[in-house]
């Protein structure tokens, strides 16, 4: 399995990526910070003619795919019909649709883009990475709200397992730091407000949080057959052993209050892996650092551990690059396994007091080496979707 991430952040410098809003004029906004990606270049990507007619969403998801291609020195040429493409995002081109709403209301139908279609609708950053990379095997997108990356993983394995692909270029991606993207969770009062003091703003697990810090961009994992990656003399930087998924039916946008649905998925995870929960040396959380999401995880995690829950080391990474939405899975994928290439555990920034019913050991303030074997990385979204990724160190590693 390669790897491949879009500005992730770094553990070991304990960076937050949280700032004030500068994609658009937020001043009439409740909440006016998110973690954005600073200086990229869509042109660069793919050109400024096509740049123009897609979204920003596609635009990293294009560029964290080449990333993950040239770091796992996959040549899709060679094996075109057996590559297949899994990207999943949450919401799709948002300013796009924004514009389009724009232009229709203002200026009426002639105005509205004929390329507003194909570049807001969610499937599409799977598309062109298919088409900007010659692969012909499966391609799809999932939509699971804020599980869609870690889902697109999960299922991006299913498809090697069962024959259809012997690589997957899987994640997930995302970019709804817009006008409405913020509005509308604003309305729900599910963001943080401390505009006076961004880089604190996420705060995981603290008694004092205050809800979540939108961020955006786009994870990419390579996704290969063991037996063909080895063969290739491929660097496998873990192997993908535990895959769960699971729904609460519950609550649109409330999880169960004993964390049962989150339970259930990490134990799925764990017996795919055949692994027990003394084996979990790390868990990168969903840690939304919302009242509801931290306690419910606690108690899920406890659950589905016993009392192996207050060895495990348990860090939200969304304390320094906020919450991605359904990128958040993939991105998290990715320094999940990055925290087992370097055997170092991320940590929870901004920690400062935990909340008394979130009591287990979330790595505050500062990361820590840690040997790590087995990890998993949970996700969790509204419509009640649960999934759980367990990541193994390869054999020799």
């Amino acid at each position: 399995m390669r790897r491949c991430a879009r500005r992730p952040g770094s553990g070991r410098e304990r960076a937050s990526g949280i700032g004030p809003i500068t994609l658009f004029d937020a001043s009439a906004l409740p909440t006016r910070i998110a973690g954005e990606i600073k200086g990229f270049d869509a042109d660069s990507v793919i050109g400024k003619k096509e740049a123009r007619r897609s979204s920003r969403c596609i635009h990293i998801a294009l560029a964290a795919a080449r990333e993950a291609i040239a770091d796992a020195q996959l040549d899709v040429g060679a094996m075109p019909e057996d590559v297949g493409v899994l990207i999943a995002s949450g919401v799709g081109g948002l300013e796009v649709f924004e514009r389009g709403s724009i232009a229709l209301h203002d200026f009426g139908v002639r105005r509205v883009s004929p390329f507003t279609v194909p570049a807001m609708i969610v499937d599409m950053p799977a598309g062109m990475v298919a088409i900007d990379t010659g692969a012909k095997g499966p391609n799809f997108a999932v939509v699971s709200a804020c599980a869609s990356g870690a889902h697109a993983i999960g299922e991006g394995a299913e498809w090697i397992r069962r024959g259809d692909a012997t690589a997957v270029i899987a994640g997930g991606t995302e970019a709804s730091i817009t006008n409405l993207g913020i509005a509308s969770f604003s309305a729900m009062q599910a963001l943080s407000t401390r505009n006076d003091d961004p880089e604190r703003a996420s705060r995981p697990f603290d008694k004092d949080r205050d809800g979540f810090v939108m961020g955006e961009g786009a994870g990419v994992l390579i996704l290969e057959e063991w037996n063909h990656a080895h063969e290739r003399g491929a660097t496998i930087y873990a192997e993908l052993t535990g895959y769960g998924a699971t729904a609460d039916a519950g609550h649109i946008t409330q999880p169960n209050e004993d964390g049962d649905g989150a339970r259930r998925c990490i134990l799925r995870a764990l017996q795919r892996a055949a692994r027990g929960p003394d084996d979990v040396d790390y868990i990168n959380a969903h840690g939304t650092a919302t009242p509801l999401n931290d306690t419910a995880e606690t108690r899920a995690v406890k659950a589905a551990l016993g009392d192996a829950a207050s060895t495990v080391p348990m860090s939200s990474t969304k304390s320094m690059h906020g919450h991605l939405l359904g990128a958040a899975g993939a991105v998290e994928a990715v320094i999940t396994v990055l925290a087992m290439r370097d055997q170092f555990v991320p940590p929870t920034i901004n920690l400062d007091e935990p909340d008394p019913e979130c009591d287990l050991d979330y790595v505050p303030l500062r990361g820590r080496d840690h040997r790590l074997d087995f990890a998993l990385s949970t996700s969790f979204g509204f419509g009640g979707h649960n999934a759980c990724l367990g990541f193994s160190r390869p054999n020799g590693a």
